[in-house]
């Protein structure tokens, strides 16, 4: 800074130094004189203590040599000026030999120059710190991508950083406020057009303003703007204010509503899922007051249109099934996918005999053949249904109902529907207690097995015999295979009780051979344990550590079993047969499996099916001999084994001698018996013919 002035009188007649000294000498800022050639003349208390020299070491020295610094620093340019422009010069230096900052002023009088310096190192210390302090909050501000503003007490925004500058032209929100504006009355007047979510943000404001609350968080969509914004907002931390962001949440929330939805739609057909259903059961039962009938829908055969053409086309079978049943529900009913081919309708205000016409509705969805991937379907349904009554307290009341309904439909022939009733529900608890009692039927020693021999039509002697389970149950007394078996299939129960019957046939024929009889066992093979996948080590398990040979250990398969996976049946088989096990084909005739399939499994018995050995036979007719005769010559081409099963007459067996069959069992020959009667019968024959034949 450079000023001019006039001196006074006073300092003309050279005066001035003495009036300086004394007015000078007691004053707290440092003050020295400096002559022409700018040495120190004088100097005060304080400028001794500012420069920590005292007077005796300063007068007469010159200033530059004295408080040396670089050539050409500012303060020393600063003097010179003074005294040749004959100035006022007035400046701040940081002083690199001291290390500190100093104000300078200097003044010229006449040939010689008064300097006033002050120590101002810490006032610039601190306002560069504020002014770093300053800059990396600015600096802080504008690296958030939140829309920030720091507000005062009164709701005034302060400062912004830039993404709220940015949208500050945005219309139609609080948040569109430039620093100086009151944005807590911008809030009150949106708050006053109705707008719930700007009411909820004043009251969450004024609570942080004044201290009543920590923060307050809002997350909010404006109208018409279709995006959503996360409002926040806490005290400014030792002082009055507060600090307000705008987070753009859209994305966010949008995955959220995205995933909410798929939560509770099957992803394929897009129809409500299992949960989403059970919701609206809930709600129907529970608000409308009215009949609720909940249809359950299984397609017949989908597993074959699966195996056969693939998942892509069961894929769009279901997708096309799911838009013909939407289109046939009225405006109140929801239709879901619980998984696979079922599917559910839900019925409000829909009684049962309204519930039969919508079944009969959609079952008539089938009768349009559906047209997939360049193939053409024709497939039916099983349908039940069960309407709601005071026994049905919630949603898996009513599906299980339902779901027990289409089963029996299903059981009934399929293509068929039934309403759920009190005897069917009879019927369900009896298979619950089924379930139940069985799966510990074999821990507690309640199942057992009985033995059918197995002759050698040409020898008479008895080689093997079938293992038939038993069940005495504990309320009903004893059970035949037919009333849990299908139980034990559904549940997979079969799978743990086929590993004791392997484990309990081996033993048994250990036995009846260390008294001398030569049987082999036959034991049945479910098509749901070769679906398992453990069949093959399940028998090896079983044989490991045991004297029997594995050849007299035969495994048996229903054609109707085969007929559902041939490959994957064949390929364990195959795998059984390389460690001596033996195979039979069981119910030969009863399925309908292709002769492809039943020559490509490695099978050493054809087990006729006893519809084709038990029907009548009079004396013209020659058709049954016929057919049992073709399949006995298919047995020998097929270097297979024939065994007629279910041979009951006299008739019957000579059937079976003459049309060429090598083995037949049934009850004409011997019932099932227990282990221990077998072995007697046995023995006795033995006893009376030399052979092992039954007495």
């Amino acid at each position: 800074m450079t000023q001019h002035t006039d001196p006074p009188p006073w300092v003309a007649d050279g005066s001035w130094r003495a009036r300086a000294t004394e007015a000078l000498s007691s004053i707290s800022e440092a003050v020295c004189f400096l002559d022409a050639e700018y040495r120190y003349t004088w100097v005060n208390d304080a400028a001794e203590r500012l420069l920590e020299r005292p007077a005796a070491e300063l007068v007469g020295q010159v200033l530059w040599t004295q408080f040396p610094d670089r050539p050409g620093a500012p303060w020393q340019q600063s003097v010179r000026r003074a005294r040749s422009t004959r100035s006022t010069q007035h400046l701040e230096f940081f002083h690199e030999p001291l290390d500190r900052w100093f104000e300078v002023r200097a003044y010229p009088v006449l040939d010689d120059l008064v300097l006033f310096f002050r120590d101002v190192h810490e006032r610039r210390t601190l306002d560069e710190e504020r002014a770093a302090e300053s800059s990396l909050i600015r600096g802080v501000l504008n690296a958030l991508p939140a829309r920030t503003a720091i507000l005062s007490d009164d709701g005034t925004i302060l400062t912004t950083n830039t993404a709220w500058a940015q949208a500050a032209t945005t219309a139609g929100r609080p948040g569109a406020s430039r620093a100086g504006d009151d944005y807590l009355a911008a809030c009150r007047a949106l708050a006053a057009t109705g707008d719930p979510d700007a009411q909820r943000a004043v009251e969450g404001l004024e609570a942080v303003l004044e201290r009543r609350a920590p923060s307050f968080s809002l997350d909010y969509s404006p109208p018409t703007a279709g995006t959503w914004w996360h409002l926040q907002a806490f005290p400014v931390d030792g002082g009055p204010g507060a600090v307000v962001t705008h987070t753009d949440i859209t994305d966010r929330v949008r995955a959220e509503q995205r995933a909410a939805w798929q939560a509770r739609h099957d992803h394929l057909t897009e129809l409500p899922n299992r949960a989403a259903l059970h919701e609206t059961i809930t709600g129907a039962l529970t608000e409308d007051g009215g009949p609720v009938t909940v249809l359950y829908l299984d397609v017949d055969g989908f597993k074959q249109v699966n195996d056969s053409l693939g998942h892509s086309t069961g894929d769009l079978l279901l997708q096309e099934l799911a838009a013909r049943l939407s289109q046939r529900t009225r405006t109140s009913d929801v239709v879901g996918r619980l998984g696979g081919d079922e599917f559910v309708v839900v019925a409000r205000d829909c009684d049962a005999p309204a519930g039969e016409v919508l079944a009969q509705r959609f079952r008539a969805v089938f009768d349009e053949p559906f047209e997939l991937a360049g193939t053409r379907l024709s497939l039916t349904a099983s349908i039940g249904t069960a309407t709601s009554d005071p026994a049905h307290t919630g949603p898996e009341d009513l599906l299980r109902d339902a779901d027990a309904a289409m089963y029996a439909a299903k059981s009934d022939g399929r293509d068929q529907h039934l309403h759920f009733t009190p005897t069917l529900r009879t019927a369900l608890e009896d298979r619950r207690q089924v379930v139940t009692h069985l799966q510990g039927a074999a821990a507690l020693d309640q199942l057992t097995v009985r033995w059918q021999p197995v002759v050698h039509l040409p020898s008479g002697t008895v080689t093997g015999c079938e293992a038939l389970l038993r069940w005495e149950h504990p309320h009903r007394g004893w059970l035949e295979p037919a009333e849990f078996i299908p139980v034990a299939e559904e549940t997979g129960m079969i799978v743990p009780i086929t590993r004791w019957l392997l484990r309990t046939a081996i033993a048994q024929a250990e036995a009846w051979q260390a008294d001398g009889h030569d049987l082999a066992v036959a034991v049945n093979v479910s098509a749901v344990h070769l679906s398992s996948g453990t069949l093959v080590d399940d028998v090896r398990q079983a044989l490991a550590g045991r004297d029997l040979d594995p050849g007299d250990l035969v495994l048996e398969l229903t054609e109707t079993a085969l007929a559902r996976d041939p490959e994957h049946a064949v390929a364990q088989f195959c795998e059984l047969r390389t460690h001596g096990v033996r195979i039979a084909l069981d119910d030969f005739g009863a399925g309908y499996s292709s002769l492809a399939a039943v020559a490509s499994l490695p099978a050493d018995v054809l087990k006729v099916d006893r519809a084709l050995v038990a029907g009548p036979l009079p004396a013209a007719a020659t058709a049954p001999e016929a057919l049992l005769g073709a399949v006995a010559a298919l047995g020998a081409a097929l270097d297979m084994a024939v065994l007629a099963e279910g041979v009951e007459t006299a008739a019957q067996l000579e059937l079976a001698r003459r049309v060429g069959c090598t083995y037949a069992q049934g009850h004409h020959l011997s019932p099932p018996v227990t282990g221990d009667r077998l072995g007697a019968l046995l023995t006795e024959g033995r006893r009376k013919t030399g052979q092992q034949r039954l007495p």
